[in-house]
């Protein structure tokens, strides 16, 4: 559920990327409370993966705001 193509965000509108923008933030805030319990992550890349998805939704909704 983490990655997301910037092909992806093109195609959503700007509610859907709030939305999965907040999905994103919720998912980031699992994974780091799993890593302080000293538990090994079950995809160990997930979380770099959650933190980049992030910062393509913010990039375009960057992007469009100042168009």
């Amino acid at each position: 559920m983490a990655h997301i193509k910037s092909r992806d965000i093109d195609q959503m509108n700007p509610e859907q990327r709030e939305r999965r923008l907040a999905e994103l933030r919720e998912e980031l805030l699992q994974l780091r409370a799993q890593q302080a319990l000293g538990g090994s992550s079950s995809d160990a890349g997930a979380y770099k993966q959650t933190r980049r998805s992030i910062a393509r939704l913010l990039t375009k909704m960057s992007e469009e705001s100042k168009e």
